[in-house]
């Protein structure tokens, strides 16, 4: 199929065909879109990372049964890798909006070789399950489109997580954005307005095999899609023909009280009280003064301390269950038994029915957060309390108003005294800028307007003071601090060190370059801090570190299987693509290593660390410096020997960290009791032997999928390639991960002797600038 063709469905729903988004022409895009709805809508993407710029494209169907799209040029931008291979693959789009590959053959004309609908995007359609495949390994989820004509990824995705009793989670990069919750038998918990209605039946299927959410229209004539939007709204749109245009049916967000932890622990929020937040019964404000200000990220304490044998349970009603992340559900006994349960384990908080209609037992042992009150659709909550704080109904409804009372007048009070204190912050802001904060201006001036700036008070009070229990570690720039802000976000802060071989140059180039990326696969800066001599960065917190900590480790080691280090290697590729392709900017990297690989908590990894970055022009490729940084093991022939570097400079890089998380080896520093070669070396000669499986590292065994392994170690080779000229561009290291089409063979290797091929290379380049000493103290600066 070429451009301007299309395939459409059997009964003329949908239609498959390249496509440009308005205000983009020269973006060029498969999709598949409802045919008879005038306002074009587009529905599934398929290279939504990678749009080519010509002005035709290709879709073709290869003999593995793999579908392709190539550009004008016969360049591949995208391929769906289907799962398994057949003689006689067949592509077709089917009346429900599934673009599926099946096998042609006439004896199993229904074998699904590949399908759309287990890549979603940003809508959901009838029949399509949103979750996990618990036997494949399979999460199906949406993400937002980045705007509302650029189909590349947004900020914003939706899924189910499968800790403690799984969730719907609408997620902002890896923050929770809202929570729905956990599925109670009717609907998810924080989503009561999912009720029984005349245009679709809704299900959630949880069992060993399965876990998902989905739904089916009751009338065929109904047009009805659920998406997540570039703001991250979980919106349900009905076409109507009488107006010609989508209406909104209902959404999530829907309100402040939908806002994750708004209230903090142990309180709860409801839209139709001022404040929205109160603390739960027998609990108090964690800090009064923050909470009187309407700052309730702290949440809220008990006021009188368990003492387990005595305590008891209050009950209450109509609300959303707190977050299940940690919570732990027997789904075969009754809430009598239930109760009986939580009062024998002293450290049982709450319970409640896990089935709204009566039945099951949900238990929680952490920090009850994320409630809200229902007027309706709610379900009851029993929370453990000290029997003192157990007093009658009567009194205690009392007690609650004479508190509403005096927190209507405090605010009052407090709001006056909080535009004093705006005032006052506004005119010392003013009077620092007019100081000579120019470090501050000039990363203002030329960084994102969005830049948060920190005052060096609320750094200290979140790194309690850089106490060293809270420091994380040390790199060249500095020491790095884990920090908690006041509305509870974790955070990393560095702090750039006097001993630094860094300054001012790299501490404003990081900020000015990294605060105009957004990519899931690159760490979040979320501002900085400039006061007298302190220079710091804050980013989002990684609570699993850097990736040199798993793959360099026996211990974490064995805790990265074959499956994450994959996914780890892809969004390492994909990050890179943006740097050098789709961001605003074209960026070099520069220091790309294991080091500089962030892991969040889903493992998901994260590029960091820009201070040696450079950016280049749309039409440059070649950069020189005499001035050659970064890390011996990770850097390129061209740039450590004549300071060239260009994208295939972190190409190279890209492919050392494939094989040194493959092998579990350290490039650098690696000794074979054969040779004396390298890792890359050590790869090469593997390759060349046809023993590549023999560099997989041991702590996998054989729990691997052979062919992935042979190709990112194929990858990696082809990456690491002595001649710039020779390695492929990160567009192509993409579409060869996902992919089974064949690779080329790769070439020799650039430095893939540690000890002599370097000093071989280096003189024969030139001659009388390199020696031994040399590489560590005059040239490269290890970081």
């Amino acid at each position: 199929m070429k451009d301007g063709d299309t395939l459409i469905s059997a009964d003329g729903t949908f239609e498959l065909g390249f496509f440009s988004p308005d205000n983009s022409s020269s973006r060029i895009y498969l999709g598949i879109w409802y045919r008879r709805i005038p306002i074009r809508t587009v529905i599934w993407v398929a290279n939504r990372a990678t749009p080519f710029l010509s002005t035709s494209g290709v879709l073709q169907v290869n003999e593995e049964g793999s579908i392709i799209v190539l550009n004008s040029t016969n360049g591949t931008v995208w391929s769906s890798n289907s799962s398994r291979s057949t003689q006689n693959p067949v592509a077709k789009l089917l009346d429900s909006g599934n673009l599926v590959v099946k096998d042609g053959n006439g004896s199993n004309p229904e074998n699904i070789l590949w399908q759309s609908f287990d890549f979603p995007y940003d809508t959901l359609l009838p029949d399509m399950k949103l979750g996990w495949n618990l036997d494949t390994r399979m999460n199906r989820f949406l993400t937002s489109w980045k705007s509302i004509d650029d189909p590349s990824m947004g900020d914003f995705s939706c899924l189910i997580k499968l800790g403690g009793v799984p969730q719907l989670f609408i997620m902002k990069g890896d923050t929770v954005h809202t929570r729905s919750g956990s599925w109670n038998g009717l609907q998810f918990t924080g989503s009561p307005q999912l009720k029984p209605n005349p245009l679709f039946n809704f299900m959630y299927v949880s069992n060993e095999h399965e876990i998902y959410y989905s739904y089916e229209l009751k009338n065929s004539s109904i047009v009805s899609r659920l998406i997540l939007s570039e703001q991250g709204g979980l919106n349900r749109y009905v076409w109507i023909d009488r107006t010609q245009s989508w209406t909104l049916f209902f959404g999530v967000p829907t309100d402040q009280c939908d806002t994750y932890q708004l209230c903090g622990p142990y309180a709860s929020c409801n839209i139709n009280n001022y404040p929205v937040c109160a603390c739960l019964e027998g609990f108090v404000p964690k800090s009064p003064t923050d909470w009187k200000a309407s700052d309730w990220s702290d949440g809220c304490v008990r006021r009188t301390q368990l003492d387990c044998h005595s305590d008891g349970f209050q009950k209450h009603a109509e609300m959303k269950l707190p977050d299940t992340s940690s919570s732990w559900v027997d789904k075969s006994i009754g809430l009598m038994e239930c109760e009986e349960l939580c009062r024998r384990n002293c450290s049982c908080l709450a319970y409640a029915n896990s089935d709204i209609r009566g039945s099951g037992c949900l238990l929680w042992f952490d920090n009850l957060i994320d409630m809200r009150e229902f007027t309706e659709g709610g379900q009851d909550l029993y929370i453990r309390l000290a029997a003192s704080e157990l007093a009658p109904v009567e009194a205690k409804g009392q007690s609650n108003k004479k508190r509403k009372i005096a927190i209507i007048v405090s605010s009052l009070t407090l709001a006056m005294g909080m535009l004093s204190l705006g005032l006052f912050f506004y005119m010392r802001n003013q009077q620092l800028l007019q100081e000579g904060f120019t470090e501050q201006t000039d990363i203002e001036d030329h960084g994102d307007n969005e830049l948060h700036t920190f005052d060096l008070t609320t750094i200290k009070n979140a790194t309690n003071n850089f106490s060293s229990n809270n420091k994380l570690g040390e790199g060249g720039f500095g020491p790095v601090y884990k920090g908690i802000l006041l509305d509870g976000q974790e955070v990393a802060v560095k702090r750039l060190s006097e001993t630094s071989g860094q300054g001012r140059k790299e501490f404003k180039n990081e900020v000015i370059l990294i605060a105009k990326l957004q990519h899931r696969n690159l760490v979040k800066l979320l501002g900085c801090c400039i006061e007298g001599d302190e220079k710091m960065l804050i980013y989002e917190y990684m609570p699993n570190k850097s990736l040199d900590s798993f793959i360099f480790g026996e211990t974490r080691g064995k805790l990265l299987d074959w499956h994450m280090r994959f996914h780890i290697i892809a969004g390492i590729a994909r990050g890179l693509l943006y740097l050098h392709q789709d961001s605003r900017l074209r960026i070099i990297h520069r220091d790309l290593k294991a080091s500089n690989v962030l892991l969040d908590s889903d493992m998901n990894p994260k590029i960091s660390d820009f201070g040696l970055a450079r950016t280049f022009g749309k039409d440059q490729t070649v950069a020189k410096t005499k001035r050659v940084v970064g890390t011996y093991g990770y850097m390129s022939p061209e740039y450590a020997v004549d300071g060239h570097f260009s994208v295939k400079s972190d190409v190279f890089s890209f492919g050392v960290l494939v094989l040194e998380i493959v092998s579990g080896k350290r490039n650098r520093g690696f000794c074979h009791s054969d040779h004396g070669h390298n890792l890359l070396g050590h790869g090469w000669r593997l390759w060349m032997e046809e023993r590549p499986l023999e560099l997989v590292d041991s702590l996998l065994q054989s729990s691997f999928s052979e062919s992935q392994v042979l190709r990112c170690i194929n990858i990696g080779l082809l990456c690491v390639q002595r001649s710039p000229a020779d390695r492929p561009d990160m567009s192509a290291v993409v579409v060869m991960l996902g992919s089974e089409s064949s690779l080329p063979e790769p070439k020799q290797p650039g430095f893939y002797t540690e000890r002599n091929s370097f000093e071989a290379e280096s003189s024969s380049s030139k001659e009388g600038k390199w020696s031994r000493n040399e590489i560590s103290t005059t040239l490269i600066e290890p970081r």
